[in-house]
């Protein structure tokens, strides 16, 4: 087998509204060997991934996916399964999978869901390569396999403390990105909702507040002045001051460095000079600056405060074993570390236990050594810190605080003025006040780790990452979503974006933009190049000032990563017609359909899709697919489908006596005049009248005021300004210039109406079409150019895969083959543009259908044409 394709589709696309792994698989010889003339697949199969029973698959039942095994299935399909079960088996749950077949014998789409990107991706290769040997009868190490991926997974997964935040996210249909691959740096929501954070570190942790805590020193000053019980310490710069502080304080004592966390270089209940000098030695390797203070006994308690409540505690314990009378200490530790619950860093809910310096010292300290066999029943501990990264155990204690306590906790968080704060302090007991017991606040932590809360080794576990994100978004019905308009078909994507942005904008909206041709946030173009793909959307959406998304999507981008968001608002389904048939496995209208209503099929259900009942694909399909409220719009008044979706109280906007109108049930409202709709050309384009209702309907559907909506299409002109490349006519030295970027017959087409009714002694035309289409597309296009022009000049800016001149030359054979005046090919769109600017004269219509439409506005501009030869008198 091999892989053709794999990529992450990272939205709703066109197989499915989930994420998913998309894989493009060739079984090669495997076509001709199903699973049923396998002697003993399934048998090896189940045996290998016994998990695999729960795959229901479509028979809907356990055990179905291997019902089909049985009866014979092919081995894409099973890719789809191995791979989903590989990724349960590391923790990621996931269930949907989908395999189709191609237009090309033992090639397969194989679609699988995935959590982590990274992972599915791993687990695809892996799926692969384990299919291929089970039927080739090979040994599978499916050990190996998942130790791979447990690696990939382990690189690329949020921390714990990230992923509570980010599940608790989810939890309240918050929408989340990772804006950083190698740290937590993550945002929630999208525009001017989003709120962004870095592990327990938000964006309105205060500065100050984390200074503070870093400063061990400062923290006890701001404390101890405050009447909170902190130890009496030093800050000491050298050995001899340390020294001096001992005898200061007096033993027992602890020295940490002045600037750390986790515990590192933390030594506690030093009795002698020497095991001073040890951990004066050790602090000194984490940070120059040590503290020396005096060690209070109790026990280790963590305190979350989050947004100044207290939400969790804990009790922590360091790393310690419990003899059994017969085992070593270090036998006891082998033991501790192979609790399935014990992983390496963060990976599990507990750490493993490593042995080093402070562990031999501590076992020095009360005679013992890892040789030493343990009392059944003795505790020994193994560190002096009860950090978890170091193998401590926690109990959670929450419930069990007392009221004092819980006052005091909340008081250090205002008092070190931190969003979220980690309280370490040593006490005997938290079911009493401080000041009865012998207590003291060691530390305080700004960013602190969750997971002893989240998964506490005993008692209830607490889900902390809920308060962060009510902090955040205080307004439970807050989903930290701004609205979204997302807007396909297959001509007049980009006018309908821009027109749509233009009437929010209007009305006051902060909207970013993405479209073919630039980014575009409150007005400012931040981007230019072909931006109606996802990561456009992702662009957008990242923008703190953006209040509206108005979204372009191509059918490249859906096909290749999915949409850039989850759901939408407003869905809005232009038209299908003929263009890129043939690519990506969509080779009929009824496939392009399918990967447009992608659209329609993301609006949310209280969103409003909006549909062209002129198209009957638009309105069979798109109606079919469309998940919210349907607003039709048309051309034709009488539109009898259109008619009975108004008598039942439905939205539509259509053409009536010359104006556009708004009809639902009994009502009839008046909006504007055709002819005062600059893009409409006094109704010569009727493509832009369409157009320009479906932006009409998105704008009602968004909220705006029929006064707005009228103002925003009075106020659009089709210039280089406001609509770049679209329609954009100008007038040069006697000349008339209509610049547009119609690539396929059907835009064309619309465009005819338009050009036959601008007055013109002849029509040149500077056309193309990328090589990605079809051959009889390309010929189809260049018998329309003829048809429209009489004289054509065909460039080539991009072969996209074919041998240069190869797409001029098919639209100069079908323009010949529909017996066109003139045509000649000049592969260099500049030089075709030059050729026929020297062409025209006074009283000529140029069109340009070009790519570079920036240099053909500015090439007419300020031009002398040669004056119009006169006419021969017969």
């Amino acid at each position: 087998m091999k892989i053709l394709e794999l990529r992450a589709l990272r939205g709703p696309n066109y197989y499915s509204r989930y994420v998913a792994i998309y894989m493009r698989l060739d079984i090669e010889a495997l076509e001709d060997s199903p699973t049923d003339t396998v002697p003993g697949f399934k048998e090896r199969l189940q045996a290998l991934l016994p998990s695999l029973y729960e795959h229901r698959c479509s028979v809907g039942e356990p055990g179905g996916f291997l019902q089909r095994v049985e009866r014979g299935t092919w081995a894409g399909h099973v890719v789809e399964h191995v791979a989903i079960e590989l990724q349960n088996l590391i923790g990621f749950s996931v269930g949907y999978g989908k395999t189709v077949d191609s237009y090309e014998t033992g090639i397969y789409n194989v679609l699988f869901r995935y959590r982590d990107e990274a992972c599915g991706l791993a687990a695809g290769e892996e799926a692969v390569d384990i299919v291929d040997k089970l039927f080739k009868g090979e040994e599978v190490d499916l050990e190996a396999a998942v130790a791979r991926l447990k690696e990939v997974r382990d690189a690329h997964q949020l921390g714990p403390s990230t992923g509570s935040i980010v599940n608790a996210a989810q939890a309240r249909n918050i929408p989340w990105y990772r804006l950083s691959d190698d740290t937590s740096y993550t945002q929630l929501g999208h525009g001017t909702k989003q709120r962004r954070f870095q592990a327990t570190v938000t964006a309105r942790t205060s500065l100050i507040g984390h200074g503070i805590a870093d400063d061990k020193d400062w923290t006890k000053q701001i404390l101890g002045d405050a009447g909170i019980p902190v130890p009496k310490g030093y800050s000491c710069e050298s050995w001899d001051d340390a020294l001096w502080a001992a005898e200061q304080i007096g033993y027992p004592l602890a020295v940490k460095p002045l600037v750390g966390n986790h515990g590192r270089g933390v030594t506690t209940n030093i009795t002698t000079e020497q095991e001073l000098r040890e951990g004066y030695e050790a602090a000194c390797a984490r940070y120059e600056t040590v503290v020396v203070e005096s060690f209070v006994r109790g026990e280790d308690h963590r305190l979350l405060v989050i947004d100044g409540k207290l939400v969790a505690a804990a009790r922590r314990r360091p790393a310690h074993v419990v003899g059994d009378g017969q085992s070593s200490i270090q036998q006891l530790i082998d033991c501790e570390n192979a609790d399935p619950r014990r992983g390496v860093g963060h990976e599990n809910l507990l750490t493993q236990i490593h042995v080093d310096e402070q562990t031999h010292r501590l076992l020095g300290q009360v005679g013992m050594s890892l040789e030493t066999v343990p009392k059944d029943g003795e505790v020994v501990y193994l560190k002096a810190t009860a950090n978890l990264s170091t193998g401590g155990t926690a109990t959670d204690i929450t419930d069990d605080v007392h009221p004092e306590v819980k006052y005091a906790a909340e008081r250090i968080g205002r008092l070190i003025g931190l969003d979220i704060i980690g309280i370490d302090l040593l006490a005997e007991t938290l079911t009493k006040p401080l000041d009865q017991q012998s207590a003291g606040v060691v530390e305080v932590n700004a960013g602190p780790g969750f997971r002893m809360h989240m998964s506490p080794t005993h008692g209830t576990p607490r889900d902390v990452g809920k308060h962060v994100v009510d902090m955040m978004f205080p307004d439970p019905q807050d989903d930290g979503r701004v609205p979204i308009t997302a807007i396909t078909g297959t001509n007049g994507k980009t006018t309908t974006t821009r027109l749509i942005s233009h009437m929010l904008r209007q009305a006051g909206r902060q909207v970013g933009m993405a479209c073919t041709g630039t980014i575009e946030i409150d007005n400012h173009v931040i981007m230019r190049g072909d931006y109606s793909g996802p990561q456009a959307a992702h662009a957008v959406l990242k923008e703190p000032t953006v209040e509206h998304a108005v979204l372009e999507c191509a059918r490249g981008g859906i096909m290749r990563r999915g949409l850039g968001f989850d759901e939408c608002d407003v869905g809005v389904l232009l038209n299908i017609a003929s263009d890129h048939l043939g690519e990506r496995d969509i080779h009929t209208l009824d496939e392009l359909a399918r990967c447009k209503t992608v659209i329609v099929d993301a609006v949310h259900p209280g969103g409003t899709c909006v549909l062209n009942a002129d198209d009957p694909r638009v309105l069979d399909q798109g109606t079919y697919w469309a998940r919210g409220k349907i607003a039709y719009f048309t051309l034709d008044p009488d539109h009898p489908d259109v008619a009975k979706h108004v008598e039942d109280h439905g939205i539509a906007f259509t053409v009536a006596d010359g104006k556009i109108v708004l009809r639902q049930g009994q009502v009839q409202a008046d909006i504007i005049e055709v002819n005062d709709v600059p893009i409409a050309f006094e109704g010569h384009a009727r493509f832009n009248v369409s157009n320009a209702l479906a932006a009409a309907a998105a704008g009602h559907a968004l909220g705006l005021e029929l006064a707005d909506i009228r103002q925003g299409l009075m106020t659009f002109h089709p210039t280089p300004g406001q609509l770049p490349g679209r329609t954009n006519l100008v007038e040069a030295d006697g000349v008339r210039v209509l610049v547009d970027y119609g690539h396929n017959v059907p835009a064309l087409t619309a465009l005819e109406e338009l050009v036959g009714g601008l007055t013109a002694k002849r029509r040149i035309a500077v056309a193309s079409a990328p090589g990605n289409r079809r051959d009889e597309d390309l010929r189809a296009l260049g018998a329309q150019l003829a048809q429209m022009h009489d004289q054509v000049f065909i460039c080539e800016p991009d072969p996209r895969g074919r041998e240069v001149g190869e797409a001029a030359n098919l639209l100069r054979s079908g323009a010949e083959d529909a017996n066109a005046g003139k045509v000649e090919v000049v592969l260099d769109e500049h030089g075709a543009i030059e050729k026929a600017v020297d062409a025209a004269s006074e009283g000529d219509l140029l069109v340009m259908l070009v790519d570079d439409t920036e240099f053909a506005i500015q090439r007419v501009k300020g031009r002398s044409f040669r004056a119009a030869a006169p006419i021969a008198k017969g």
